[in-house]
């Protein structure tokens, strides 16, 4: 009952750091892991340290998973030479940078084990950042580069810190062995995920039951995390794999109702792991100086260096790897005109680290080879800071940046002209069908869905107009919004008089609840 009661207590207190944050303009998991720094000195406050496989195994898969399904595939695809390149060549060079910063710094430290924390260090998080980039409405393409980062970032981040920890308790490591391991745990991983989207996708076809639907898609990240994990892969790589693929085939494998469930549920799910796993970080403050006995003068010399290479580490790599790539045809082509430096510094700010650098600091080894000690509660340290820091710093100053550089928006005329030309052709496609169809209805019948059809059509083309008058479609939703609360205001009365039961109640409530949705979603075109 105790962990139980913990446990509760923690999802309340995300819970109202996430409303605060919302009141703050703020991001949740900055004001989360600032809540969570302060109540760590709180007397009696419920001390829970943070579980390495609890994160690596419990967390993070679903947020990863959730996050997948979402991701534009064709939009990922386009932006893949990007992507890998910070997602893979950033990561490596960020870890070997760190590394041999640490090893300069304390040259009594074996470089394999400087190297696993540069790993911790290297990847940012796979919340954080998109999630500012959304919010301050970042250009498309920067989100999708962020986006894609984070997802494939924390595989070779836990590659590189498994085969750098083999190397630091003594085991031989040589190229064959790195190959061999990156094989497995990429080859594997992309293998067990493909095999994951077939599966899960043939599963869910057959399924009509939304509730079945919303079962199954929150086992599809662990039990394909459990298979990879089995034969030693990557369950990062897997989890992502199947989450694009499945994403991408959701509106023909999962029904109207299902697709809008699923939603809703990943949505609340996400909300409070999100939550819940910054505000963990904040509290796991009291355990990281249980154990730092080192100088003080010591701590925040590495630590200013190590935030140092971290900073300056992203943005070296970031404005080559933009502008040099540009020299051969086939990339320059294909990126189109040459964008401005403001586009690498936004992406190079917006570093923030998380709850994977603690977790994996979290096991690194207690000794190294030979049985020999090694500050393990200064790396430890190391990555705690780096993720404080970064996060608050980076993540609280990121809009005034963004604000600063004036990166120019996508263009919402083009986005709704493209979706009204679009939308036009769906319609000339519905009208078509129900020709075809019209023998088999009323006149009326086929006359209101030919309304409705002409309905959203305008609707589309409406967006391309100002915004200074208000449209018919909006002027239908405030007055339908009316009528619907004097409905809604009618059966209540009737329920609470007697005159029909809870039942009835309830499906006409669910029925002008989904009409209200949908005057929401038109609304906020």
């Amino acid at each position: 009952m105790e962990g139980l009661f913990e446990v509760v207590v923690f999802l309340a207190i995300a819970t109202l750091g996430a409303a605060l944050a919302r009141k703050l303009g703020l991001l949740a998991p900055i004001v989360l892991v600032v809540v969570g720094l302060v109540l760590s000195f709180v007397p009696g406050f419920p001390h829970v340290r943070l579980d390495p496989d609890l994160v690596l195994v419990g967390i993070l898969p679903p947020l990863l998973y959730v996050a997948a399904l979402e991701t534009s595939v064709p939009a990922f695809r386009h932006n893949l030479r990007p992507i890998l390149l910070l997602a893979v060549g950033l990561v490596l060079f960020t870890a070997f940078a760190v590394g041999v910063v640490l090893s300069v710094l304390l040259p009594g430290v074996p470089f394999a084990v400087c190297l696993a924390l540069g790993a911790v260090l290297a990847p940012p998080d796979a919340v954080a950042a998109t999630a500012v980039a959304r919010r301050i409405g970042l250009p498309r393409r920067v989100v999708t580069i962020l986006e894609g980062e984070s997802l494939l970032n924390d595989a070779t981040a836990l590659v590189l810190f498994r085969v750098a920890t083999v190397a630091a308790v003594g085991s031989a490591v040589g190229v064959a062995d790195v190959s061999i391991e990156v094989l497995r745990s990429a080859g594997g991983g992309v293998l067990v995920g493909a095999i994951g989207a077939v599966v899960f996708g043939f599963v869910h076809k057959r399924i009509s039951d939304p509730l079945l639907d919303n079962a199954l898609s929150l086992i599809i990240p662990f039990a394909v995390v459990f298979a990879a994990e089995e034969i030693h892969a990557s369950g990062v790589v897997a989890v992502v794999v199947t989450g694009l693929a499945l994403g991408h085939k959701l509106p023909v494998l999962l029904s109207a109702a299902s697709r809008l469930q699923v939603g809703a549920v990943w949505r609340l799910v996400r909300f409070l792991l999100e939550g819940l796993v910054f505000l963990l970080v904040g509290l796991q403050l009291p355990d990281v100086l249980q154990d730092l006995d080192e100088p003080i003068g010591r701590v925040v010399g590495v630590t200013a260096a190590v935030l140092g290479t971290i900073f300056l580490a992203r943005y070296f790599w970031l404005f080559p790897v933009t502008y040099l790539t540009r020299l051969v045809p086939r990339v320059r082509r294909r990126d189109g005109e040459r964008k401005p430096a403001k586009y690498p510094l936004v992406i190079g700010w917006a570093g923030m680290r998380g709850v994977v650098t603690l977790a994996a600091a979290l096991a690194l080894p207690l000794t190294v080879a030979g049985g020999a000690e090694y500050p393990r509660a200064l790396f430890i340290w190391l990555a705690f800071a780096t993720i404080v820091v970064t996060l608050v710093g980076q993540g609280a100053t990121l809009p005034a940046v963004a604000r600063r550089l004036k990166l120019p928006p996508d263009d919402p005329v083009q986005d709704a002209l493209s979706a009204a030309g679009v939308q036009q052709q769906a319609s000339r496609a519905a009208r078509e069908r129900l020709d075809a169809l019209a023998d088999s209805a009323p006149a009326p019948v086929v006359d209101r869905l030919r309304r409705a059809v002409e309905d959203r059509t305008n609707l589309a083309w409406e967006q391309l107009g100002g915004t200074e008058r208000e449209t018919p479609s909006q002027a239908y939703g405030r007055l339908r919004q009316e009528m619907i609360d004097a409905e809604r205001e009618v059966f209540r009365v009737a329920r609470d008089t007697g005159r029909i039961p809870e039942e009835v109640l309830v499906r006409a409530y669910r029925d002008l609840d989904l009409e209200e949705s949908l005057l929401r979603r038109e609304g906020d075109r």
